[in-house]
């Protein structure tokens, strides 16, 4: 087994079932010692893993509570000296058409899904940076990638992570504090009835748990967007056209119209470093336009 986590320290969220249950017991099968967190059902996973000769603690905390959660880290601490790993896998769905949903449902997705997930990586973020070491996993979505019907709120939320993990990334990177997306299709409690159960079949939660496992290990990338179903993987990014220089003459926004689709040619693109390389090619272009020293 060429992956191991010996001696890590995981925080798996949302673990009580479903695919946050397979994140944890493959942590443990592979030498990690696993803080389950679960509303309901994290006792019954940390059984399975003491069963099978691992190491792991339950934690019934609710993510969007950080006072809990801060105990949650403290709780792993107290135990195990540090941590290492941080799965946020917790969610909920509560789909419907945004001309039907309720304001108030659109927040409890919300802050589940990004508030639970700010929450448990600040509670850690101050001690990874002290180790000098951190795997933070943040759960997206294609819902949040390329958007789904009646996902509104879901897909809000699952886009916000992309954007926290971006920064996150750049800011973490000076203390080995990787940070990565994971965007799971996997038949879980939160999609019974929304597939066909030939579908469902083929989209085990187990068939995700490889790409976590790169996302979590010692030599994972960071910034980048992991996409995991049925066995098959794939890689999701944010790109930039090179686009045009049109001035701010005052036809410009009849110019932008006519040559939109020179502006949305993909033709290369690239995936910038950080936000700064939109503005650099701006201010590049203008330059060059008015026969300046390009940026």
């Amino acid at each position: 087994m060429g992956m191991d986590f010996t001696g890590r320290v995981a925080i798996v969220t949302g673990a009580g079932g479903g695919l946050g249950r397979q994140h944890a017991l493959a942590l443990a099968a592979r030498g990690a010692k696993v803080v389950v967190n679960d509303l309901g059902g994290a006792q019954s996973v940390v059984d399975d893993i003491l069963a099978a000769g691992g190491e792991a603690l339950a934690n019934a905390a609710s993510v969007t509570d950080f006072v809990a959660v801060q105990a949650m880290v403290q709780q792993a601490v107290d135990a195990w000296g540090r941590v290492d790993i941080l799965i946020n896998n917790a969610g909920i769905l509560r789909d419907k058409s945004f001309a039907k949903m309720e304001l108030a449902d659109f927040q409890l997705v919300v802050d589940v899904h990004l508030m639970g997930s700010v929450n448990c990586t600040k509670a850690v973020w101050a001690l990874m940076n002290e180790q000098k070491y951190g795997r933070i996993v943040m759960t997206t979505s294609s819902s949040g990638l390329y958007g789904n019907f009646g996902h509104s709120n879901y897909g809000a939320a699952k886009l916000a992570l992309v954007g926290l993990m971006q920064t996150l990334s750049l800011e973490g990177a000076k203390n080995n504090i990787h940070v990565n997306c994971l965007a799971p299709t996997a038949a879980t409690a939160m999609t019974a009835g929304l597939m066909p159960e030939a579908v469902l079949a083929a989209l085990k939660p187990e068939a995700v748990v490889p790409a976590m496992l790169v996302l979590a290990a010692e030599d994972a990338p960071t910034r980048t967007i992991l996409c995991a179903g049925a066995g098959t993987f794939e890689a999701a990014h944010i790109t930039l056209t090179p686009g045009i220089h049109l001035g701010i003459g005052g036809d410009v926004p009849e110019q932008l119209a006519e040559r939109l689709a020179e502006v949305t040619n993909r033709a290369n693109e690239t995936v910038p470093q950080s936000g700064a390389a939109q503005g650099t090619n701006e201010v590049g272009q203008a330059m060059a336009a008015a026969g300046g020293v390009s940026a």
